[in-house]
């Protein structure tokens, strides 16, 4: 057996939990690993990942079809589509299928994103799948050949590409930000502008969007958030893990991006939600305790399995 071969084995059994104890962090970290080997074509670590959707955890399926769409690899394209024509599946996990077809930006797939746009009953899934045929459109256009974008800090594939550089004033991308008559692509790239500028007064700009009428777009706030690992949000993202009325998405991601901050007064407020009545917010609270502790130690990438027993599920 290969190295290679003897690696994706070991990933498989922690990623599906085959012995039916491995942590819920070590999965994940496991995931990341398998991202790395499907990001450089490696296709076996594609359909590891794509075993591990028998799992019922939604917020690990979520987080396996976001992967996915980061590896941008074609070859996960199948997978995804299956998972966003399962309409008994989480709509949180179907969301993010839909995503990740935009990001690996497949043609062929417009189909399908266009006939959940118009026809499925829920506004997360027609969001997204407009955000996603947006996309896509986008990238195979001539605008996405000639705009300007510069290098941004990020290297995540984003569900749209941020606004041109002569669109960077703060108060004009708040207004695009917020304003309900826009495409959502379009309010999106400017979401992604702002995250790109980081400065204070942009910050200030992310937090009102977590007054949008869209709980998609509230969580697609607080994701950010949680790339910019900025200190100055770490009050609007425990307001919005502490709203038991807010969408359980939402406040998912908003505790996610808390263990990414990863500041002295992140740890008390993670671990009173270990025990959330809501599924997606306790195992989120599990996630992000392991995040703030990669982010406090010297390791160089959240990949290294990690035993804490005080994080367990």
């Amino acid at each position: 057996m290969s190295t290679v071969d003897g690696n994706l084995a070991e990933l498989r059994a922690v990623l599906t939990n085959a012995s039916g104890q491995v942590p819920l962090a070590n999965r994940f970290r496991a995931l990341f690993s398998l991202k790395s080997l499907g990001k450089e074509g490696i296709n076996e670590a594609i359909d590891i990942i794509g075993e591990a959707f028998a799992d019922d955890s939604a917020l690990l399926k979520h987080e396996l079809a976001y992967v996915l769409g980061q590896t941008h690899n074609l070859y996960a394209v199948e997978t995804l589509r299956k998972v966003l024509s399962n309409e008994q599946e989480d709509a949180m996990v179907r969301h993010e299928a839909a995503e990740a077809l935009g990001a690996i930006g497949d043609e062929k797939s417009l189909p399908l994103l266009k006939k959940y746009l118009t026809d499925d009953p829920l506004e997360v899934i027609r969001q997204t799948c407009e955000l996603a045929v947006a996309r896509i459109e986008w990238e195979h256009s001539r605008n996405s050949k000639e705009e300007v974008l510069g290098q941004s800090d990020f290297e995540s594939i984003d569900p749209a590409p941020p606004l041109p550089f002569e669109n960077a004033k703060v108060s004009e991308l708040q207004t695009l930000l917020m304003d309900q008559s826009k495409p959502l692509f379009e309010r999106y790239r400017a979401m992604f502008r702002l995250r790109d500028l980081g400065t204070p007064d942009a910050v200030d700009a992310l937090i009102t969007g977590f007054a949008d009428p869209s709980a998609l777009f509230r969580h697609e706030i607080a994701y950010v958030f949680g790339q910019l690992c900025d200190p100055r949000s770490t009050t609007a993202l425990i307001k919005v893990l502490q709203n038991t009325r807010e969408e359980g998405m939402v406040r998912h991601e908003a505790a996610e991006a808390l263990g990414s901050i990863a500041t002295d007064d992140v740890m008390p407020v993670l671990q009173d939600f270990l025990t959330d009545s809501e599924r997606v917010v306790r195992e989120s609270a599990v996630v992000a305790l392991d995040m703030y502790e990669y982010e406090r130690s010297e390791e160089m990438e959240y990949v290294t399995m990690s035993t804490n027993p005080t994080i367990q599920v």
